[in-house]
């Protein structure tokens, strides 16, 4: 792709975000998300491939009616109120259709559909964006829009969403599909605590999107689209591999990690709630994510199986790793010190 092209995308794509996340308007916040739309879709097919096509169509689909969705809620409660605020969505039928647009975006159950085929098809980098910076536009939204939301409807998405992501992410060997059962886990998490505490939901966004940022420049550097390829490519990187796997425990959620520390605020502030049934629930369903994550780190790291490989073994590698990777696997790993003075700003 034209280097030109590129940089236009990708000030699309910051444009469009910057103007979602800083507006008070309705119908500003919608330009916004359509600007995302219309400069990711070209970086989603610019291989040429059908499955890239396929999953570009797939993806303009499901936005485009998400878009739609989302502006008929603000319209039908500017009629019922006379307002255009975001802060000020109080019509009923307007918040339940909101809620239903802002799952379809974040791919939240029964909406996650389109998620995984669309990783799938798209490149690595690219994949990376739509998992991290096309999300944050609707986390912004449901974080300003959190005190209308149904609490009911959400805690039944999130609880869905953890379990059908650990289940089917149990069977793949694809690593993009893996890592988009993931996200699609984590929204679940964001989602069952947005109503009681919309701080926590941002901390637990912010840490997600570091962590899987660090996996995505990890397995492009090593170019790892599958399960089999991580076994071959600890002879040529064996220290980014050992680095990937304390990244994805971390991204597991395990302690002493950082990504234990979302967790345990959201299941700590269930119980201030009284909701430990809730708590409880999502902890258990939380497991059978850890499966696949643990499965994704035995291969990278813990044991080299027997393999067989048709190609010829490279004598000498030059490969470069992102000069962000070893900043960010430091950030994934050593944040949960820092717990207390994160729990004074919440």
């Amino acid at each position: 792709m034209n280097p030109h092209a590129k940089l236009i995308f990708a000030m699309s794509l910051l444009l469009g975000t910057t103007i979602t996340i800083s507006s008070n308007h309705w119908a500003v916040a919608w330009i916004g998300l359509e600007i995302n739309t219309l400069a990711i879709i070209p970086l989603i097919s610019k291989s040429h491939h059908p499955r890239a096509i396929e999953a570009a169509i797939k993806y303009f689909l499901v936005q485009a009616t998400a878009s739609a969705l989302l502006l008929f809620s603000s319209m039908s409660n500017a009629w019922a109120t006379g307002q255009w605020d975001i802060t000020q969505l109080t019509h009923p039928t307007s918040c339940l259709l909101l809620t239903t647009a802002l799952a379809m975006k974040l791919g939240l159950v029964p909406f996650h559909f389109w998620f995984p085929e669309v990783l799938q098809g798209s490149p690595m980098i690219t994949a990376l964006l739509l998992s991290t910076t096309m999300k944050l536009p609707p986390v912004a939204i449901l974080f300003l829009t959190s005190h209308s939301l149904n609490p009911t409807l959400l805690t039944t998405m999130a609880i869905t969403s953890t379990a059908l992501a650990g289940w089917m992410g149990l069977n793949q060997t694809q690593v993009r599909k893996i890592l988009a059962f993931s996200s699609i886990s984590h929204m679940g998490w964001m989602a069952v605590i947005i109503v009681y505490s919309p701080n926590l939901t941002l901390l637990t966004f912010y840490l997600y999107a570091m962590m899987t940022t660090t996996v995505f420049l990890s397995l492009d550097t090593t170019k790892t689209l599958k399960l089999p390829t991580i076994m071959t490519s600890w002879t040529k990187t064996p220290m980014l591999n050992a680095s990937l796997m304390l990244t994805l425990l971390s991204l597991a959620g395990l302690p002493p990690l950082t990504g234990f520390l979302p967790k345990w605020l959201i299941i700590q502030e269930l119980t201030k709630q009284e909701m430990t049934t809730t708590a409880t629930t999502m902890a258990i369903l939380s497991l059978l994510g850890l499966f696949f994550y643990l499965r994704l780190a035995y291969y990278s790291t813990i044991t080299l199986p027997p393999n067989t490989t048709n190609h010829m073994k490279q004598w000498h590698v030059n490969k470069t790793a992102n000069s962000m990777i070893a900043p960010l696997t430091s950030l994934t790993t050593l944040l949960l010190p820092l717990s207390p003075m994160i729990l004074t700003t919440i």
